[in-house]
């Protein structure tokens, strides 16, 4: 089964390792690739939770809108679960 996510549309201060063109986009699960350390926490520091790490998948159409050359292209990003939400 695909299952839709989209990537919150925050904008923190901080180190963020979500890339925010891609903030409030959605996107398809390509692959669940398991549990890493927070990252947010690494940078400074502090101990880390694990997180599920998950591929997504986004077309260009979804990221660029009418902008993008190549509409159909496609750009996988790993990102944490904490920064996805149903969609």
């Amino acid at each position: 089964m695909v299952e839709r996510v989209r990537v919150r549309s925050d904008m923190p201060p901080g180190h963020i390792r979500t890339p925010a063109y891609l903030r409030g986009k959605t996107g398809l699960i390509e692959r669940r690739l398991g549990p890493f350390p927070n990252p947010e926490q690494l940078a400074y520091r502090q101990p880390a939770t694990p997180l599920a790490l998950l591929r997504v998948r986004f077309t260009m159409a979804e990221i660029w809108g009418a902008a993008a050359e190549t509409p159909t292209d496609t750009l996988e990003a790993e990102i944490y679960a904490h920064w996805l939400e149903p969609a």
